[in-house]
């Protein structure tokens, strides 16, 4: 049986003058694009050409919803109440749903952000709003969350489809959660470490964790980030390896 595994990115984060990633190159490695909705990120002219751009290369779109947090970049946890944070979800992806029919393609998942998408991965109260944002929408839309977390039984359980994700450029405890970024080694940046350590993630179901024991993670998609030093040559490398061991890179979308 040949093996498949889906990559993407977050895309779409450029602001104005401000830009961020390289769009254009990332869209013809990936196969998901996870794309701002302007709560922490980007703008409608920058979204509107990230989308055409991914339409293009037959590249699937998600909604990268967020806290409402341009200066923070999404990246800092907010006390927000249920009733607002299913309203910003349900905000953002009719947003990007507009933008994409323009662009003549559709949302078809949704990946949370940042401070979010870690919060929910284990915050009952926040994760339900997420869900409830998501069901309130569009049921049929999938979500992508952090392989091994509590938000991927909980949106299962309100009839979503989910989708775990593993990180190529993060390193994992042995419990297989990811390493905080405030300690050091917690972010990898050898491309070639990064790939055959993905490789080993879709060929042997885990990797090995910071203090080097194999610990095992169950993934359906990799996130290669596209706006670090380095990332393009790392998002190719890691491509290139998966390829030459004749697994697939394929979107997790049903066509």
């Amino acid at each position: 049986m040949i093996k498949t595994i889906d990559l993407n990115s977050d895309l779409g984060e450029s602001f104005g003058q401000w830009r961020m990633g390289n769009d254009e190159e990332i869209l013809g490695i990936v196969s998901s694009a996870n794309v701002a909705c302007g709560f922490h990120a980007g703008d409608p002219v920058g979204i509107l050409q990230t989308l055409k751009s991914a339409q293009k290369n037959n590249v699937a779109i998600g909604a990268h919803v967020s806290y409402p947090d341009l200066v923070g970049f999404g990246r800092r946890k907010m006390d927000t109440v249920s009733h607002e944070l299913t309203a910003d979800v349900i905000y953002q992806i009719g947003a990007l749903q507009g933008l994409a029919a323009a662009a003549n393609t559709r949302v078809s998942y949704v990946k949370p952000h940042g401070a979010l998408y870690n919060t929910i991965a284990n915050d009952e109260y926040q994760g339900l709003a997420v869900i409830e944002g998501i069901l309130a929408i569009d049921p049929n839309l999938v979500l992508v969350g952090l392989a091994g977390s509590k938000i991927l039984k909980l949106a299962q359980e309100r009839g979503l489809r989910t989708i775990a994700e593993a990180f190529a450029d993060r390193a994992y405890t042995s419990q297989g959660e990811l390493v905080s970024r405030r300690e050091a080694g917690s972010v990898l940046h050898d491309a070639d470490l990064v790939a055959q350590r993905m490789l080993q993630l879709v060929t042997d179901g885990g990797v090995e964790s910071i203090d080097g024991k194999f610990t095992p993670i169950q993934a359906d998609s990799i996130c290669v980030h596209g706006d670090s030093p380095g990332a393009l040559e790392m998002a190719k490398q890691v491509k290139t390896v998966l390829q030459q061991a004749g697994i697939t890179i394929q979107t997790f979308i049903h066509p």
